[in-house]
């Protein structure tokens, strides 16, 4: 046996002198393979080459961590031609705490006037605390939910209690949620939020009061009332007298697509909201930021309102011509053509593709929306995508803030694994040590010599054991500690215990970037290769050397590109 495999037996068709896998190298590829590796180490010897890339560039502003753009999937932005981009919480960025107090008031107040609910709900306080994205409703139960990425329930909400633990137990435990079942509602988006908080604060008030509450009833209703306020504009209208108040004006973004734009991209806007809406939001956001754009529009080749995603990307509604000149935006007739300087409705992704001339991963379409914009795209089509999650920078700036709590709980965990190693083997030797003094006969030197051991053993085997179930106390307590710290009830928003989130999971399987605003490509070239991570298997993580092939991900199809949801 060659003296690099195992001194086990080989499984039959495996490892061994001729191998079954790579068993032919021919000649050439071999002469081939040892030229490059010498060309290799002259490359990495190179003194001038090393000094080119080690020399320190020109100092600049120092961009945070938490406005770096993240990769998940290699993506050349020179291959990409045309940028798309969503309007609410993608280029306008919402105070959060500000909008979603106004939309869970109006909601209520519509449920009481419309929907027969209770006066005594009115008095209801929003806590922006207890709603995070990625939790699911389980509509059935009345119950609110955050899972990992196996759909696993790790933390669960009746009312505003956590759910007694029995319960948790039955419903939860042995159960996979999936979200293809009626039973769950999930809620991705920021705009779902406060009905969230609606939901469980009505159970929580109702059911302490003795009322019995129909839960799948009560989230019907809130969906719709939270929907009409949306729909018919109310709420939008409220935005509108006070775009300050509550549209977060970002001086980098007029910057960040002008460079995108000298880079030689064509940018279009592809937004759910109506033309009037947006023309509004729009101007606020970015006429008077750069001479060069006299209006908004002029940033745009594209624009495009109304479109009604997700349903752009899978169905086959025609574009309209608008007439901007008018707030109403009444429509002119059926568009044959996609022009600048001219603004449409409606529409769909094949026809957007026929008529604007470009197609699949030379177009990239940037969106909040895990569902309408990232998900439904990806699925449909060969689009790349980033998504925006502004809650990055919380986040970001929070674990940063914790640092040396969160590299004390890491150190305390791997000593936490040590120790379970450990005591298993030391269970495993006092067992074996056991077993000989039991059943064995042994010389009464060899016996003492034994039971020695033995009891050298077992008290080795004592501290461990004590040590390990104080090393449980203090992980337990550090890792509490620092999610309670982000948010009391549901911990990090990416994290769930030591898996990710659903919500992290899907937006790792489904955004080739994702980042935290628009305007945090200003730092970045527009010919920008960003390059993700290479994607490591357990095995390649224990120290396999499959995992220094390369410390870089690929281009390939995209992760969720054919998972069912």
């Amino acid at each position: 046996m060659a003296p690099y495999l195992s001194p086990y037996h080989p499984i039959p068709g495996g490892p061994s002198v001729d191998p079954l896998h790579g068993s032919f190298r021919s000649t050439i590829h071999r002469e081939r393979a040892e030229d490059a590796a010498r060309r290799a180490r002259d490359l990495l010897t190179d003194d001038v080459l090393g000094r080119l890339l080690t020399t320190p560039r020109e100092p600049t502003a120092q961009v945070p961590h938490s406005r770096d753009v993240f990769v998940n999937r290699n993506l050349r932005m020179d291959h990409v031609e045309l940028i798309g981009f969503d309007m609410d919480y993608t280029l306008a960025i919402y105070h959060m705490r500000r909008l979603e107090q106004l939309s869970f008031d109006m909601t209520l107040a519509k449920l009481i006037s419309e929907y027969g609910y209770p006066p005594f709900v009115g008095g209801l306080i929003y806590d922006h605390h207890f709603v995070m994205r990625g939790l699911a409703v389980d509509r059935v139960n009345g119950n609110v939910l955050k899972m990992d990425r196996f759909g696993h329930v790790g933390r669960a909400y009746h009312g505003l209690r956590p759910l007694k633990r029995d319960a948790w137990k039955e419903l939860y435990r042995n159960k996979r949620v999936r979200l293809r079942n009626p039973q769950f509602a999930w809620n991705d988006t920021l705009f779902a939020l406060p009905e969230t908080c609606l939901y469980s604060g009505i159970i929580e008030l109702m059911e302490s009061l003795g009322h019995t509450v129909n839960y799948g009833k009560l989230y019907d209703d809130i969906r719709e009332a939270i929907d009409t306020v949306h729909r018919d504009n109310s709420l939008k209208r409220e935005i509108r007298k006070d775009l300050a108040r509550y549209v977060f004006l970002d001086p980098e973004l007029g910057p960040a697509l002008h460079k995108l734009r000298s880079g030689g991209k064509r940018l279009f806007l592809l937004t759910n909201s109506a033309w009037d809406y947006t023309n509004a939001v729009m101007r606020y956001l970015l006429e008077g930021q750069l001479p060069e754009y006299p209006s908004w529009r002029n940033y745009f080749d594209f624009v495009v309102t109304a479109a009604g995603k997700p349903a752009f990307f899978t169905e086959a509604r025609p574009f309209l011509e608008l007439d901007s000149s008018t707030e109403a935006g009444t429509v002119v007739g059926e568009a044959k053509s996609l022009e600048r300087g001219t603004v449409y409705s409606g529409g769909n992704l094949a026809q957007f593709e026929e008529f604007t001339g470009y197609r699949g991963e030379h177009i990239l379409y940037v969106g909040d929306h895990i569902y309408g914009d990232i998900l439904k795209s990806k699925k449909s089509s060969l689009w790349r995508t980033c998504m925006i999650v502004q809650e990055i920078e919380d986040e970001i700036t929070y674990t940063d803030a914790r640092r040396e709590e969160i590299v004390t709980l890491s150190e305390v965990e791997l000593t936490r694994a040590r120790l379970d190693d450990e005591v298993n083997h030391r269970k495993t030797v006092l067992n074996a040590l056991e077993r000989r003094l039991e059943r064995e006969e042994l010389p009464a030197a060899e016996r003492q010599e034994v039971e020695e051991l033995r009891k050298k053993t077992k008290a080795e085997l004592e501290k461990l054991r004590r040590s390990l179930k104080e090393t449980n106390g203090i992980a337990d307590t550090l890792e509490r500690d620092v999610e309670e710290g982000f948010n009391p009830y549901w911990g990090l928003l990416f994290k769930e215990g030591n898996e990710n989130s659903r919500f992290g999971y899907q937006v790792e399987q489904y955004a080739c970037l994702y980042t935290s605003r628009v305007s945090n490509f200003l730092h970045h070239s527009p010919m920008q290769y960003y390059r993700s991570p290479r994607d490591l298997m357990a095995h390649e993580q224990a120290g396999a050397l499959s995992s220094k092939l390369s410390p870089m991900g690929s281009e390939g199809p995209p992760k969720g590109s054919s998972e069912k949801e």
